[in-house]
């Protein structure tokens, strides 16, 4: 019976602290004019270069209906632009404008230290273990949701 009280302090302590670290990375994007799923999109093609339109909503776990309206909002801020492939004319790249890329060059750091001072009480074993125990849970969350 104790492990059942433990596994319920240990969810009510996973989603406050969820909850809280949303709250502070989402402000940390607002601060910079972007929502979340904007960040998101830009931080891939920053650190992924070109993408085709239709796995970004893969990659960032975003529904292909989305992703066009989020891509038209970046682009029509003249973050990103559209390229469509020479070969397949199904395909079409998103990637970042000079603009956009100059922007996140500009705030990715400082989003990384943002992400950085979250987790500054934690030692690097803290951090590798949260990571393994977050997959696990994860993962095991997964499961049950076939069932």
């Amino acid at each position: 019976m104790n492990d059942n009280r433990d596994q319920l302090k240990a969810l009510t302590i996973l989603l406050k602290a969820s909850s809280s670290v949303e709250k502070v990375v989402k402000n940390d994007m607002a601060s910079y004019g972007l929502n979340a799923t904007e960040f998101s999109v830009l931080e891939l093609l920053f650190n992924k270069g070109r993408q085709p339109i239709q796995m970004i909503g893969k990659q960032i776990l975003l529904a292909s209906s989305s992703i066009t309206y989020v891509v038209d909002r970046l682009e029509e801020k003249g973050f990103v632009d559209r390229v469509a492939d020479k070969f397949d004319r199904r395909v079409t790249f998103c990637e970042l404008t000079q603009e956009g890329h100059s922007l996140m060059k500009e705030i990715f750091p400082k989003h990384a230290d943002k992400i950085a001072e979250i987790f500054e009480e934690c030692t690097p074993e803290e951090i590798k273990t949260l990571q393994n125990t977050l997959k696990k849970v994860g993962y095991k969350a997964v499961s049950l949701q076939d069932n």
